[in-house]
């Protein structure tokens, strides 16, 4: 059976809310940035790339793994254009995450196998890219384009 995650979210004030994960997780505050927000937290936005390039490493991590690649660590930097629809309204019209490896492409012989399924594990991003484009880049420490 697939599992079910859950959160409950309360409003605190405004655009401020709390979301809670359960027993096991802290809470977490979110809030809209300013002019209508007070940026008391992330905002929904930043929470959407977060899970879309957390997902991302972790598939890319245990790719690595299973293939027993030493990568030296893996992290990202992402962002999310935003941009007006027909009826004005802002929406996320693409995503790019750009996922670092703490070591060199030299050092990991089996890389090519790694990059070639890493992303269609990512239940998120792959969830996402069925209405948003998300664009991934993997360099090593060098700065060497791998993807």
């Amino acid at each position: 059976m697939a599992s079910k995650p859950s959160i409950i979210i309360t409003q605190v004030e405004g655009f401020k809310f709390l979301i809670d994960f359960g027993e096991a997780f802290p809470a977490l505050v979110s809030d809209e940035p300013e002019p209508i927000g007070r940026e008391a937290g992330p905002s929904p936005e930043q929470l959407m790339i977060a899970g879309v390039s957390n997902c991302l490493c972790a598939s890319l991590a245990f790719a690595l793994g299973k293939f027993r690649q030493e990568s030296g660590g893996v992290s990202a930097k992402a962002s999310a254009q935003v941009a007006r629809n027909a009826e004005q309204r802002l929406r996320i019209v693409g995503i790019d995450v750009e996922i670092s490896l703490g070591a060199e492409a030299a050092q990991m012989p089996r890389i090519e196998q790694v990059l070639a399924q890493f992303e269609r594990f990512c239940t998120v991003s792959e969830s996402v890219k069925m209405g948003i484009p998300v664009a991934v880049s993997v360099t090593d420490s060098r700065g060497e384009r791998l993807k």
